[in-house]
């Protein structure tokens, strides 16, 4: 009887809700319906009777014409001026170091920086208006009250998350073959891990298929993707080897011996190595040919990394330097000095502006690649081993068993952490943040881990640039293009704009620029003392010098063709002066003198 009861008195409330819920819609409806009633008596508005009714008529319907106008008008600089606005930070370049059009002389170097200027203005302004169709926004975790971000644990935020976001957040336990160093493809949707033991794997890790697995049985330093998904490079014991997406081997790169670090430049197809000899090699997959091997004479190093803003090859050593370089250049483009102790690990964002560098000293430093200046540091309590940028801006670092992630880091200091990940009983020691994604993977002596970062990942992409969802045949194409796009080694400088600048300046001026500059340099170094007599070596004069004595032993050494003649006519100087000065008989001066002379030539 009482959950009869209970039951009818739901009922009854569902009826009084219903009913409530009708008599809403009706007067919903019944609204609607006048509204559209009254809009269509003002649209259809009764005929003119009269030919003063037509002009009034007339007059309202030109003053509502002119106010659509004018309100259209307002619209459209409203949107212009937004235009305008987004603009402003597609620009690329240095204009005030470019050559003007109006400034050079030649007409057709003159129409060349025309085109140029208007296909870059063209780029800016349709990048613009094509980000009013970036519906996609980042968003990141905000705390209320006295709550901290940094305290939210992966399994709170699993709670609030979709089907799909959810299954990002995963722990594969590899303790066997361990510890990880993996690599993300640039769309983001392969993952390839290395285990230090010799264990190698990729795989489609959204939706958990499985690309590969093999077992080298060599240890594995470092691994890497190349172009795309169809090929990776691994760091081995001896050499570096490329692997195709079913892991059979494909080549053994000899030239990089003992390798430690690798990284790819992918706009120019080049392979970049650092290992025990302390060598940085470069080598061009495409062709397989060494562009460029150059010595720092730090010793070993064990830390690379790519510039993705103008592709420059930056190498922590032992010493606490930091070396940048391009690989048609003998020397490093800058060294800049970052710690007291060995660099441990390195990281730059997509921009090429900041550097992120870590040493045993504790210290985790953020540096301006600009001026090479250090903005700000972070402390934490063990080094941390290893470090990546975010597309949105946040750095991690791995240190000991934990990985913390600081927010807007890089252009200001940030005092407390955003997030902190700890896996207790494991050391991380590699952490990458996934493209296009709020996700971000690391590497430990356990195997592989997956955590969920809101905010890291760019929310918008390029289906040009990287696409997640290509298909196969749209991932020939973009080889192919890439292929065709591939830039020469050296294009690779610290400033990428300098391709394609004019110097608007004469020869005559350019002349008088480099005389100024030496004259210059020779005032500043004979104020400096270079020049003062004491400072000149006594050097000896004569035949005795250390020259002439050099220059003796290496002509004696030297026998070339033009010697020997010279040695051949002195020869027949001396006879022909020797026998001018013998007397000749009598007997060998008549008609048969020439019989003696032949007998004379034979006894010599």
């Amino acid at each position: 009887m009482a959950t009869t009861g209970k039951l009818s008195s739901r009922l009854d409330d569902a009826d009084r809700l219903g009913g409530a819920f009708a008599k809403g819609t009706v007067g919903q409806a019944t609204t609607h319906t006048a509204a559209d009633a009254a809009v269509s008596s003002d649209d259809e508005a009764p005929a003119p009777q009269t030919l003063r009714d037509a002009v009034k008529a007339d007059g309202k319907s030109k003053a509502r014409s002119r106010k659509d106008k004018q309100a259209a008008g307002a619209e459209d600089d409203r949107i212009a001026r937004e235009i305008q606005q987004r603009a402003a930070k597609y620009q690329r370049g240095n204009e005030s170091g470019e050559a003007k059009p109006k400034k050079v002389r030649s007409k057709k170097a003159q129409a060349k920086l025309e085109h140029a200027q208007k296909r870059r203005d063209e780029a800016v302004q349709e990048a613009a208006r094509s980000e009013a169709l970036l519906t996609e926004t980042s968003g990141y975790l905000e705390a209320e009250g006295m709550e901290r971000t940094y305290k939210f644990t992966q399994k709170q935020l699993a709670e609030h998350l979709d089907i799909s976001s959810a299954a990002k957040i995963f722990d594969l336990q590899l303790g066997d073959f361990g510890p990880y160093a993996l690599d993300y493809s640039s769309n983001g949707r392969h993952l390839l891990i290395g285990g230090r033991k010799g264990h190698l794997a990729t795989m489609d890790w959204r939706n958990g298929r499985l690309g590969c697995e093999l077992h080298v049985r060599e240890t594995v330093r470092d691994v890497c993707w190349l172009h795309n998904q169809s090929l990776f490079a691994v760091a081995q014991k001896k050499h570096a080897y490329i692997y195709d997406h079913t892991g059979a081997e494909v080549h053994c790169l000899q030239k990089h011996v003992e390798p430690t670090a690798l990284g790819f430049l992918p706009f120019h197809f080049l392979l970049a190595s650092t290992g025990m000899t302390g060598r940085l090699v470069y080598q061009d997959v495409t062709e397989g040919r060494v562009i460029g091997e150059h010595r720092a004479g730090y010793g070993p190093s064990s830390v690379l990394r790519v510039n993705p803003h103008n592709a420059v090859v930056h190498v922590g050593h032992g010493n606490g330097m930091v070396t940048l370089w391009a690989p048609q250049q003998s020397l490093p483009l800058a060294k800049l000095l970052c710690h007291k102790g060995p660099v441990q690990a390195m990281a730059i964002d997509r921009s090429g502006t900041y550097m992120a560098t870590s040493g045993l000293d504790g210290r985790v430093k953020v540096w301006d690649v600009r001026n090479f200046k250090p903005l700000h540091e972070y402390s934490t309590m063990r080094p941390a081993h290893t470090l990546d940028i975010s597309q949105r801006g946040l750095l991690a670092a791995g240190w000991g068993p934990n990985v913390t992630v600081w927010k807007d880091a890089l252009a200001t200091h940030t005092a407390t952490p955003y997030m902190r990940r700890q896996l207790p009983g494991t050391t991380a020691s590699a952490v990458r943040f996934v493209p296009y994604d709020d996700v971000l993977g690391y590497g430990h002596s356990s195997g592989i881990s997956s955590i969920v970062i809101p905010g890291s990942g760019e929310p918008n992409f390029d289906a040009f640039v990287a696409n997640p969802y290509q298909t196969t045949k749209q991932r020939q194409e973009t080889e192919v293009k890439m292929l065709l796009d591939k830039l020469a080694p050296d294009t690779i400088q610290l400033d990428p704009n300098f391709i394609g600048r004019l110097d608007p300046r004469t020869q005559v001026q350019r002349q008088h620029s480099v005389l100024t500059d030496e004259r210059a340099k020779y005032a500043q170094n004979k104020a400096d003392g270079k020049y003062l007599d004491d400072n000149v070596k006594n050097k000896m004069k004569g035949r005795n010098s250390a020259a002439k004595r050099y220059n003796r032993k290496r002509q004696n050494n030297v026998m070339d063709l033009k010697k020997l003649h010279e040695m051949e006519r002195l020869e027949r100087e001396i006879r022909e002066s020797e026998r001018k000065r013998r007397k000749v008989p009598e007997e060998e001066s008549g008609a048969l003198g020439r019989f003696f002379a032949e007998k004379n030539n034979e006894s010599r």
